[in-house]
């Protein structure tokens, strides 16, 4: 026979944040490898990503968020709440998280679903440039 030991709860706590580490791991979508291109720039590596995903909201006297994409220097001010990247660190950079759907608030993911602006979900591609791009400084 099989005996059963009562877990006080002490020793089942740890044991239930391991499983739900665990269980949020495994749906969570995994962020794509940073693109192996070198030399990346706004102007001609991303601004067409952004121009067609992006700077319909993204734009003009009242961006979303108060967030320019349209420009470089909008994209290093960031929005009032702070920066959205960090040159260097693409994989936690917030516009890496936002457009990986890897935000817990699926409110802050980008572009939102379904959207007026008949903006699409960046690729895997599109994300690793993105990735990339940041990791080569942001410029």
């Amino acid at each position: 026979t099989t005996e059963i030991y009562p877990l006080s709860l002490h020793d089942a706590l740890p044991i239930c944040f391991a499983a739900a580490a665990c269980a949020q791991e495994a749906t969570a979508p995994k962020l794509p490898p940073a693109s192996a291109k070198t030399g990346l720039t706004y102007a001609t590596d991303l601004k067409p990503i952004f121009d067609a995903n992006c700077v319909k909201c993204h734009s003009g006297d009242k961006p979303k968020a108060h967030l320019h994409l349209d420009a470089l220097d909008g994209i290093l001010a960031g929005t009032k709440h702070g920066p959205v990247l960090m040159p260097g660190d693409g994989a936690n950079s917030l516009m890496v998280k936002a457009v990986a759907h890897q935000l817990k608030d699926t409110d802050g993911w980008m572009p939102p679903m379904p959207n007026k602006a008949g903006a699409k979900t960046l690729t895997p591609e599109q994300i690793g440039l993105l990735i990339a791009w940041i990791n080569q400084g942001a410029k």
